[in-house]
């Protein structure tokens, strides 16, 4: 009885998401645990050799120089202050001429946020809050509607690749008589086609990986770095985790000091595009394996504990092809599944890309959508429900927020 209450209860349709949720944090918990004691375990033992080697040079220091340790201790603090302040021993660039108050803000509202520079005076953190809010929410969107343009980009590449092996086989014709003839019956049968997940990623993938390996050499012969550091920045950099040990464009005098300028701003810009669509498809993957895990605690329960219970798929699970049923369209990510399991077959995957969207809900999925439409030549036909309530797909943040307001303005 009490197995029979969490499985209707516990892990229901009703409350799946919920044990998604509860799931996914107690992976990231793991994780950070775990993440935690690796880098205690490399970086601790520096730690304590960088303390005591300070305490030997501080006591050095004052007894060559005949200075009390206390005077000593508050002017380093005057220093820690002026260092807050962009003052350092090596002469750097202005923080505060236009040119350092634009590299400042483009590190604001790309969420970096290096911490070389902030401001002092309480004006300029009363208006860091009110610019932050804005220009921070205008370049997420940014981020979102370019990664909707460089996945639909990709399917259409993907698309052509795959309809010229298919060619290759002799599956579709060469010449373009047949091809007129058989326009139609082709567009049928690569309606189902959808490019898969792990493509995009790997694609991604590539992408990221060849702009910091570019931006690494152009930053290891300006700003004197190992080639390693400048794989380190460029991670840092483009995922906006922006620790501020290395920070590029800094030093006073550059040689071609506008076309360094101009090239740093450019792959900081690639960088975290490509790092923020990646992250995005990557939690699509992560999405999927909770799914899975969810499904392999479940199905076992069921048939032992509730053997009455019909197995109805759920909007948010990945069911396999023979468990799937034809079910009511409620919301834009809902449309017609019909082709799912034929995409599953034809694209080679288990779960394609946009079967895997459109049965999770994930955040890409109204994207998925349009690209695989747009990518097959059919007009775009968005739900009745998205176009009374008006609200628009979209990706990231914002589309798992659009896909909650429609439906909560549904069952209302």
């Amino acid at each position: 009885m009490a197995c029979r209450s969490a499985c209707c209860c516990g892990f229901g349709p009703v409350n799946e998401d919920n044990a998604r949720f509860l799931m996914l944090a107690l992976l990231i918990v793991l994780y950070l645990l775990c993440g935690a004691a690796v880098f205690s375990a490399l970086e601790h033992p520096k730690e304590k050799q960088a303390k005591e080697k300070w305490a030997q040079r501080f006591e050095h220091f004052s007894n060559k120089h005949n200075l009390s340790k206390d005077d000593l201790e508050k002017f380093l603090r005057f220093y820690e202050e002026a260092n807050v302040a962009g003052i350092r021993v090596d002469t750097i660039r202005p923080r505060w001429d236009f040119t350092g108050a634009f590299y400042f803000v483009g590190t604001v509202v790309s969420t970096i946020g290096f911490g070389m520079t902030t401001p002092a005076t309480i004006g300029g953190k009363i208006f860091l809050i009110f610019y932050g809010l804005i220009g921070c929410a205008a370049t997420i969107l940014f981020f979102n509607l370019f990664l909707e343009r460089l996945i639909t980009v990709l399917a259409f590449v993907l698309k052509s690749c795959y309809e010229l092996q298919r060619r290759r086989k002799g599956v579709l014709p060469h010449d373009q008589d047949s091809r007129r003839d058989s326009s139609q019956g082709n567009r049928e049968s690569l309606a189902g086609w959808k490019p898969s997940v792990y493509y995009v990623m790997v694609i991604l993938c590539m992408a990221a990986v060849i702009v910091s390996c570019c931006a690494s050499a152009m930053y290891s012969a300006i700003e004197g770095w190992s080639y390693f550091d400048s794989l380190y920045f460029c991670f840092v950099a483009f995922s906006t985790i922006g620790f501020g040990d290395l920070v590029s464009s800094q030093q006073l005098r550059y040689e071609s000091q506008a076309a360094y300028r101009l090239g740093n701003f450019l792959f900081i810009l690639m960088g975290v595009c490509c790092i923020y669509s990646l992250f995005n498809v990557i939690s699509i993957i992560i999405k999927q394996i909770l799914n899975w895990i969810l499904k392999r605690l479940e199905f076992p329960c069921r048939c032992r504990c509730c053997p009455g219970k019909s197995l109805r798929p759920r909007r948010n699970a990945v069911m396999p092809g023979h468990f799937r049923t034809r079910r009511n369209i409620s919301i834009e990510t809902d449309i017609a599944n019909e082709s799912d399991t034929d995409g599953r077959k034809m694209s080679g995957e288990m779960i394609s890309m946009k079967d895997f969207l459109a049965a999770n809900k994930v955040s890409l999925a109204i994207m998925q959508k349009q690209l695989s439409e747009t990518a097959n030549g059919h007009p775009r036909q968005s739900g009745s429900c998205s176009k009374h309530n008006g609200f628009s797909g979209g990706v990231g943040a914002l589309g798992i927020m659009n896909n909650r307001l429609v439906e909560t303005s549904v069952d209302r």
